[in-house]
C-alpha cells in the first residue's frame, strides 16, 4: 500500500490523532503560562455543569456552566485573563470561542480542570 492510498484510507484516524495532540499540546503550553496568568490576576472559569463542578473542582475557580455562559458573561472581567477549563477541553474550547465572539480577548483553554489543580 502506497501513502496516498494509506492517506485516503486513514485519514479521519490521522485526524483524530492530530486533534488529541493538539488539545494536550495546548493544554499544556496554558499550563506553563498559568503562573503569570494568576499573577496578572486571571479569572479561571471552569464550564462543567454545577452537579460535575461539586464532584470536585480547582480551587479559585468559577462554575459558570457553558450552556449559562452567554448570559452570565457580566460574572467575567473583560480587563483580565480568563483561563477556561472543563473535564476534556472540548466544552472550555468552545466556551474560548463565545468568549472572544463577545469582545474577550485574553483568553486561554487549558483543557481539564486537574491542569489548575495540579
Amino acid at each position: 500500500m502506497d501513502l496516498t492510498t494509506a492517506f485516503k484510507q486513514y485519514w479521519p484516524l490521522v485526524a483524530l490523532a492530530l486533534w488529541f495532540g493538539y488539545k494536550w499540546w495546548n493544554a499544556r503550553k496554558v499550563a506553563g503560562l498559568l503562573p503569570e496568568l494568576k499573577q496578572r490576576g486571571a479569572t479561571l472559569v471552569d464550564v462543567r455543569s454545577a452537579a460535575e463542578f461539586a464532584s470536585g473542582h480547582a480551587p479559585g475557580t468559577l462554575n459558570i456552566p457553558l450552556r449559562e455562559l452567554g448570559s452570565r458573561l457580566g460574572e467575567i472581567p473583560r480587563s483580565s485573563p480568563v483561563v477556561l477549563c472543563c473535564a476534556s477541553g472540548t466544552r472550555s474550547g468552545m466556551a474560548k470561542m463565545v468568549l472572544l465572539k463577545n469582545g474577550y480577548s485574553d483568553v486561554y483553554n487549558i483543557g481539564t480542570w486537574r491542569t489548575i489543580s495540579g
